[in-house]
């Protein structure tokens, strides 16, 4: 996901956004369908993950205030497994191990295992999401997150020891797990026209992808950020005069 130096900039352009949309009046078109693609970066800080990707949405509007759509996300990136990150019967079985070719000179002392991976991640979720639609020109969402992570993993050992810990941990050179996820995501549109707006959002969610060999669930933020199109029947019709 986004780079933490980069969030805060995220912020700011939210900000920027709000500050162009300070009429408040209600929206006089709200489309049946709304269809969204752009840039995304998925952040997993407790592995050290980093991704970036596509992603993209559809979904039918059912009323002014509510919808039901899909949402489906690819990226990828690299993060390195140390021996801290795995269950602790794992870090029992090989840190005596390492202590052993140490002292028998094999690895030189205060050698630290780290095995670098390629990390592929495609999530996929469905369900509600919330709008505020009291500005003409922003319209802010809120929803629920829940879905689901696919996660191939491709280890990239630097070492001997290395590869003998992967060839134990994953005996066939590559790993896929799929994980459940949940959270709360959002984000805030700034409309461009009747059809199409900018919109930047934000998720954050907690999984535990490969809970054979990884320890502890940890919490993913996704940003992104894209275009927005808005078409079909006007939704709002009943409430607003479309002039």
């Amino acid at each position: 996901m986004l780079n933490p130096r980069l969030s805060p900039y995220f912020g700011i352009v939210l900000i920027a956004f709000f500050a162009r949309s300070t009429i408040l009046a209600q929206q006089s078109y709200v489309g049946r369908y709304d269809v969204y693609a752009g840039f995304t970066d998925f952040n997993t800080p407790a592995l050290g993950l980093n991704q970036i990707g596509a992603h993209t949405q559809g979904g039918v509007n059912l009323r002014r205030w509510v919808s039901v759509g899909v949402d489906y996300s690819v990226v990828q990136g690299s993060e390195v497994l140390k021996p801290d990150l795995l269950p602790a019967k794992l870090q029992h079985e090989i840190a005596p191990v390492i202590n052993q070719l140490i002292g028998a000179g094999v690895v030189p002392p205060g050698y630290q295992l780290m095995i670098p991976a390629n990390v592929t991640t495609q999530s996929f979720a469905a369900g509600p999401q919330f709008a505020y639609r009291h500005f003409s020109r922003a319209t802010l969402y809120l929803r629920p997150s829940f879905g689901a992570f696919r996660l191939a993993a491709t280890p990239r050992p630097k070492d001997p020891l290395a590869a003998l810990v992967t060839k134990t941990l994953v005996p066939a050179g590559y790993k896929v797990d799929w994980t459940g996820f949940y959270g709360i995501g959002g984000g805030a549109e700034l409309k461009l026209g009747r059809h199409i707006g900018i919109l930047p959002q934000i998720d954050l969610v907690y999984n535990h992808p490969f809970n054979d060999i990884l320890a502890n669930g940890n919490w993913t933020m996704r940003y992104s950020i894209g275009p927005v199109f808005h078409f079909g029947g006007n939704v709002g019709a009943s409430r607003v005069k479309t002039p």
